[in-house]
């Protein structure tokens, strides 16, 4: 699959996280309100979580180093989750923690140019490079997934689906937590899985 080319991967330098059990994660518990943020994006434009203020908003913490990813993005699914929640008129934001000369780390330029070549469909790329909005959110590794609802309350924290590998193959029979969140959601439901697990490649957070 062509996609499958666009995304550099480095295997020895990343590390892996899955965790072995999951509790909430301090900063962005699920039934707590979201942390407020601003940080500047690819466009050089500053986000707010505030300006999105009854929208669903998912948040995307992101290493294009990192198999997980290439993964997901390799077989087109984050692509299309993120089509999915903005067709539905949802905001998704995509976020790079990773401190500068630290493998995922980007630049206004390079995360611009990341979006044309992947095929991105989010809001936005928003630069992190402090993790000030990583720690804030307790996001441990890349990719790990946060929704929040239209009243700004965290409603699920955790993996992008149930299949903890870096197997594209496996992407066919995952369960896309995070789609299956959201259509709950929007139909009034409860969310039937408010956490799970997130799997992925460790932050790469400032030392």
């Amino acid at each position: 699959m062509k996609l499958r080319s666009l995304v550099l991967v480095s295997f020895a330098v990343a590390a892996v996280i899955v965790g072995s059990g999951f509790r909430a994660l301090g900063g962005a518990e699920v039934g707590s309100a979201a942390p407020a943020f601003s940080l500047p994006s690819n466009t050089g434009a500053t986000v707010s979580l505030d300006q999105f203020k009854g929208k669903y908003i998912v948040l995307e913490w992101t290493n294009q180093g990192c198999p997980y990813v290439h993964k997901q993005y390799g077989t087109g699914n984050m692509q299309a989750t993120q089509k999915w929640v903005r067709d539905h008129g949802g905001v998704w934001l995509t976020m790079d923690s990773s401190a500068e000369g630290r493998q995922g780390y980007m630049t206004a330029e390079k995360a611009t140019e990341l979006m044309k070549t992947a095929q991105m469909s989010s809001n936005a790329i928003l630069l992190d490079p402090d993790g000030t909005v990583g720690h804030l959110y307790g996001a441990k590794c890349t990719p790990h997934m946060f929704i929040i609802d239209l009243k700004g309350t965290v409603i699920y924290n955790g993996a992008i689906d149930d299949k903890p590998t870096t197997d594209f193959d496996d992407v066919k029979t995952a369960k896309n937590y995070v789609k299956a969140a959201l259509e709950e959601a929007m139909a009034g439901k409860p969310v039937t899985t408010p956490t799970s697990r997130p799997y992925g490649c460790a932050m790469k957070y400032k030392n």
